[in-house]
């Protein structure tokens, strides 16, 4: 595969994402798609990742890269074996899982540098989906390299660290999140930044610390092809869909079932939730409402399935506290239904404004939630124009081959940086 660098061809890319989980989660739903849409343009594309992997596109190849996994769905923050750490990487995970450290994301830059620094020849650029380990920096030397970064994670610690319940959980919580003043450095020393929303772009300015020339706005994109509306199935009544990617406080979960609960005393209300039931905060709030009756949980399921959970429902539901960018509610849009959602982080941005396109509410609000929902519950014709509104908003503004377009040529302006052409000249 080896070859010099075409300034006007196709680009041959390593993709680097330490995480991709196949249907929830906005790493590995963009993996998947940006891949497949950057290959359909004639691109080559390589993808190095970690567990969970990304379900990509038959003609990429993936590069598994496995991390000790110390933190899986099934098993979350086990103690690994003795005879399973091999790598100094395996040692650096260990070790900081015992300090009470998430190290995924730097000791899957240490994997990916060793791999990459073999291949140098072998790629045009590197792109990272929002590692940001201190090995990138390395890369950065030895290949260009562009990062993706959907939003700070400083605001998932900022709104953990809020609702912790005592300060022996704060400080558990502090040392978790050590791997953020990493990504902070790490991203403020890259060339170049692609950010999802305007919204991500300031926050990210203010908490990392990134100069905002070094940033450049890429929104993601949906597939109105597939994420379309199905008429022919029919809407059941007081059925609810959400999708919960991680049982964090950013996401909003528990004001969603607090409105849940009080919506319920007073008519019949189902929620489904894309995603698995865990042990933890918010099914224990399940449990002290009198919800698990009502809730449906779902994981692991074709796009094609989640788009009939969206037909059958009445309303779909994000109720975040806080959104970099927030590809459910697009994906959700993009059916058709009717989208209830609050106006976190760049949620307002991406959804529109209340009543036209989206039905919205202040965050961390459960009873404006609530009467966010009734509102959309007791009327099918403002369900109706909302959802139809709501899909025309997305497919005039996003798609999967615009967003690999408009990031293609964030490749190209980063090849052409002086840097990156003595570079690729050194190359021969």
């Amino acid at each position: 595969m080896s070859g010099a660098y075409d300034p006007n061809g196709p680009l041959r890319i390593a993709y680097l994402t330490y995480r991709g989980k196949p249907h929830v989660g906005g790493q590995g739903v963009y993996t998947r798609h940006l891949t497949k849409a950057l290959v359909d343009l004639g691109h080559s594309v390589e993808v190095f990742g970690g567990q969970p992997y990304p379900i990509l596109d038959e003609r990429i190849e993936m590069h598994k890269l496995p991390s000790l996994d110390l933190f899986n769905d099934q098993y979350p923050g086990r103690i690994p074996g003795y005879w399973e750490i091999k790598t100094r990487p395996d040692f650096v995970e260990a070790m900081r899982l015992f300090r009470g450290q998430f190290a995924e994301p730097l000791t899957f830059s240490k994997r990916a540098y060793g791999e990459l620094k073999q291949r140098v020849n072998d790629f045009d650029l590197v792109h990272d989906n929002q590692c940001l380990g201190w090995d990138i920096l390395k890369i950065e030397k030895i290949i260009p390299t562009i990062v993706t970064l959907h939003h700070p994670i400083t605001r998932d610690r900022e709104l953990e660290m809020t609702h912790a319940a005592t300060p022996k959980r704060r400080r558990s919580l502090k040392r978790w999140y050590s791997f953020v003043e990493m990504q902070g450095k790490v991203a403020s020393k890259m060339p170049r930044i692609v950010v999802v929303s305007e919204n991500s772009i300031n926050d990210i300015n203010k908490d990392m610390g990134v100069e905002r020339d070094r940033m450049r706005l890429v929104p993601v994109g949906v597939d109105p092809d597939l994420f379309t509306p199905m008429p022919h199935v029919s809407r059941k009544p007081g059925q609810l869909i959400t999708t919960a990617s991680a049982d964090v406080a950013l996401k909003g979960l528990s004001f969603l079932l607090e409105a849940m609960a009080e919506l319920r005393k007073e008519r019949e209300v189902r929620l489904t939730i894309i995603g698995k039931p865990r042990p933890g905060h918010s099914m224990d709030l399940i449990e002290s409402l009198g919800l698990m009756p009502y809730i449906d949980f779902v994981s692991g399921v074709s796009d094609e399935r989640i788009v009939e959970l969206y037909a059958e429902a009445e309303l779909a539901v994000v109720p975040s506290l806080y959104e970099g960018f927030s590809l459910p509610a697009i994906e959700a849009m993009s059916t058709g239904i009717c989208l209830v959602a609050t106006d976190g982080g760049a949620l307002p941005e991406v959804t529109g404004t209340d009543g036209d396109t989206v039905l919205q509410c202040p965050a961390g609000n459960a009873p404006a939630l609530a009467v966010a929902i009734r509102r959309g519950l007791d009327s099918p014709e403002l369900r109706a124009r909302v959802g139809e509104n709501g899909r025309q908003r997305v497919v005039s503004r996003w798609s999967w081959r615009h967003c690999a377009q408009l990031t293609v040529e964030q490749y190209r302006e980063v090849l052409e940086m002086p840097h990156n052409q003595a570079k690729l000249q050194k190359r021969g």
